[in-house]
């Protein structure tokens, strides 16, 4: 009989802890949540305390009843879900299964709490098992709530005032509006013109230039010099007063000090791993995941980092002792500070109860487990054991020197440059930043000056610059913003980012967020009609309160209260008060060409487009961003062909995905094909052994991939096809399948296969290694 079981959510680390606890214990997964709200309305009763009605989840019920099973042979049950609310709350709702059942009758129930998946940590944990905690469940509870009456509530009015399928959450909403006006104060921006000068000067057979900061001894701003005609008389107006020779007017030597970066969070370490590996926050979060799991070092299971999903930025004393010893055993007793570090967060609506993110053991170096590690793993504990190393580390120290150089009457150049002195922390590593572009004159070494000095002049460069408008959000950026703002929690920025996507609210372009034109409609929509309900400050105010709960210093049901009257009575007036036109469409100050009623932008399936007003009525349609002569030219014809279908000409149109070919006799004949021919993958075709596999597109714009000799053939698979035979089966083609669960793998297509192996993902371009910076 086993005396002991233990409950955590997934299966590889209930492997781990099974190594450390020992015979006597017996440790199965619930693989994450074991219920949830039923999936229809009614399921939160706000009539009645917001009373919640649960089931439990389809795919984990086997799980559920392996649980109810062994625990009918064990004395004791401890519940070791993840240290956080949602962990409580699984084992809570676990819990009151187990109680539906009536198997906690005389069996000892403790909660169970560790950082990291180490033995002492787990053991010790065992040994102080504590209750279950209300307030953290309660807290949880809320947010589910919360979640839940906005989505049932908001969803069903996208669908009748916009279109079917959209959603709309407490979170994700801001998240958009975000995206969205960002890209709007892009479109506003207008971009404006300047100039800057800059010498080119000699000394010591050292070359290093001098940017202009003040002309006839005025100081010059951004737009000092607005056109190429000024910029070059003051060039000609330079050389002459200089005549060859400048003069070093002030030498400024200053000392300064960098200090490190505090230990990872989930969100920086989202956004570092972002610029430095090219990861997507799942990405990042599913590899941290398996660290913290556990990973076989040659025979031994070690959970190599502290839990993941933390906003705090302490280190236990423990640990930063051991990391201490370790940098003066390593790098020197000279890179200790005197003083431990502390650092303090500067993310809003933090809850320090855990640790920052840190390796378990900072003795296991990079280097020298990297062999048990997959490519993903051994990066991304890289990162955060430099990353660690670094912030208990002593200071940067850097040299930095500016001099003025002169010409003529108030003609002032400027050159800066700096010396690392001592690298400190540096040498270990360095912070990245969003959209920040390095001032060149600043890392530069400059010779050896001395006032009064004459230096050679080589040359004035007049330079033409324009303004930029702010950059669009990154995975990082947006992530750093949400923080900031107060905005979800650490563990849902992944599952944000997802929901945008996947919603087709958002698209990525070279690693960047356009919201498309359904994010844009929705996004107006709620920022209408729910002002407060995608406000920032809104949102993350009930964040505060959330965490309030949490702490048992207020009560959830009276907060469900005071946010669900003013809700729900707002959405039965938009229900009743708002039109779909109003919200589909926005007039234009333009007559249709057809039939004289006014114009609007209008969304339709395949995005917005200028339609006329009294459709049906009149048809007349035209591109976004085309002007009514573009539209009324004759298309472009396809010459020397005509329709199969009808032989009717051919023509070139425009959609929702670009160009294509299609008939002229549209809509009575609906023949379309790619004006560019579809990339060959150059795998031949396993089923007729004849054509190769062609990428296509279908009509929703899904990617797939079938055969060169369709319709003859009808072979086709949705992931990238490879020349590899399945090694169990033997079929001729193999697949690259990427899920949230498993990662990357390569399956076999046949639905009587389950051949699956993981591949290693292909690295997405890294951002400028900052070290290499620190080197010189």
């Amino acid at each position: 009989m086993t005396k002991n079981l233990v409950i955590v959510e997934s299966p590889a680390k209930a492997k781990t802890i099974k190594k450390y606890l020992g015979k006597d214990f017996e440790v199965l997964a619930s693989y994450g949540h074991v219920r949830d709200l039923l999936p229809k309305e009614g399921a939160v009763d706000p009539e009645h305390d917001f009373a919640m009605r649960y089931q439990v989840i389809d795919r984990n019920a086997k799980h559920v009843d392996a649980i109810a099973k062994a625990l009918k042979k064990a004395d004791a049950l401890y519940l070791a879900t993840d240290p956080d609310r949602e962990g409580e709350a699984i084992s809570w709702h676990l819990y009151e299964l187990l109680k539906e059942r009536k198997l906690l009758k005389d069996k000892e129930v403790g909660r169970v709490v560790f950082n990291e998946i180490t033995k002492g940590a787990v053991r010790d944990a065992v040994a102080h098992p504590r209750e279950l905690s209300l307030d953290l469940i309660n807290a949880q509870q809320a947010r589910r709530a919360l979640d839940y009456l906005v989505g049932f509530n908001l969803s069903p009015l996208l669908w009748k005032k916009i279109r079917r399928g959209l959603s709309a959450g407490r979170v994700q909403s801001p998240a958009l509006r975000m995206i969205v006006e960002r890209e709007e104060e892009i479109e506003r921006f207008q971009s404006r013109e300047y100039w800057s000068l800059e010498a080119d000067v000699s000394s010591k057979g050292q070359n290093f230039a001098a940017k202009l900061t003040h002309y006839a001894g005025e100081k010059l701003g951004q737009f000092s010099v607005e056109d190429g005609d000024t910029a070059h008389d003051w060039e000609r107006n330079l050389l002459k007063a200089a005549d060859g020779r400048l003069t070093v007017e002030k030498v400024e030597k200053k000392q300064r000090r960098r200090n490190p970066a505090a230990p990872f969070t989930t969100s920086t370490l989202q956004q570092e791993a972002s610029r430095k590996l090219g990861f997507t926050a799942q990405r990042t979060m599913r590899t941290a995941q398996q660290l913290y799991e556990g990973i076989d070092l040659g025979g031994e299971t070690v959970g190599l980092i502290t839990y993941m999903r933390t906003d705090s930025v302490n280190l236990a004393q423990e640990a930063i002792g051991e990391i201490r010893d370790f940098i003066g055993q390593r790098y020197g007793s000279d890179n200790i500070p005197k003083e431990p570090r502390l650092f303090k967060t500067k993310a809003k609506n933090a809850q320090e109860a855990h640790e920052a993110i840190r390796p378990t053991g900072i003795t296991h170096v990079p280097e020298s487990i990297k062999g048990y590690l997959s490519k993903d793993q051994a990066k991304l504990y890289e990162l955060i054991w430099k990353r660690t190393v670094a912030c208990q580390m002593v200071h940067a120290t850097i040299d930095t020197v500016g001099v003025n150089l002169v010409c003529g009457e108030g003609n002032v150049f400027r050159a800066n440059g700096s010396t690392v002195v001592n690298p400190g922390f540096m040498a270990v590593y360095q912070e990245s930043v969003d959209d920040r572009k390095e001032k060149e004159e600043d890392s530069k070494l400059l010779p050896p000056l001395l006032e009064g000095e004459k230096v050679d002049l080589l040359g004035i460069r007049p330079e033409q610059h324009f303004t930029e408008p702010p950059p669009r959000y990154t995975e990082a950026s947006l992530v750093k913003t949400l923080e900031e703002h107060g905005i979800g929690r650490p563990s849902t920025y992944a599952s944000i980012i997802s929901t945008l996507q996947q919603r087709e609210y958002v698209e990525m372009d070279k690693k960047r967020f356009i919201p498309t034109d359904v994010g844009r409609v929705v996004n107006k929509f709620l920022t209408q009609h729910f002002t407060n309900y995608v406000d920032y400050d809104f949102t993350a105010k009930l964040e505060d309160e959330l965490d309030a709960i949490s702490r048992g210093e207020a009560e959830w049901v009276p907060i469900m209260r005071r946010f669900w009257k003013p809700f729900h009575e707002l959405v039965e007036d938009k229900e009743k008060s708002v039109q779909r036109k109003d919200v589909t469409q926005e007039e234009l100050d333009e007559k249709c060409p057809k039939c004289s009623q006014p114009l609007s932008i209008r969304l339709g399936r395949r995005g917005r487009f200028i339609g006329c007003t009294a459709y049906p009525e009149c048809d007349y349609t035209r591109n976004l961003g085309e002007s009514a002569d573009q539209a009324a030219s004759e298309p472009e014809k396809v010459e020397g062909r005509t329709c199969p279908k009808c032989d009717s000409e051919l023509i070139i149109r425009s959609g929702r995905y670009g160009k294509f070919i299609g008939c002229s006799s549209y809509p009575k004949c609906r023949y379309i094909e790619p004006l560019e021919k579809p990339a060959d993958t150059g795998v031949e075709c396993p089923e007729c052994h004849k054509g190769s596999l062609l990428e296509r597109r279908s009509r929703s714009g899904k990617t797939f991939y079938s055969c060169s000799r369709y319709p003859d053939c009808s072979y086709a698979v949705w992931n990238p096809p490879v020349a590899e035979a399945c090694p169990k089966c033997h079929w001729p083609v193999l697949t690259i399948k990427t899920t949230k669960r498993r990662g990357t793998e390569k399956v076999c297509p046949r639905k009587e296969c389950d051949f699956a192996e993981p591949v290693e993902e292909k690295d997405e371009e890294p951002a400028e290694d900052e070290q290499r910076k620190a080197a010189n």
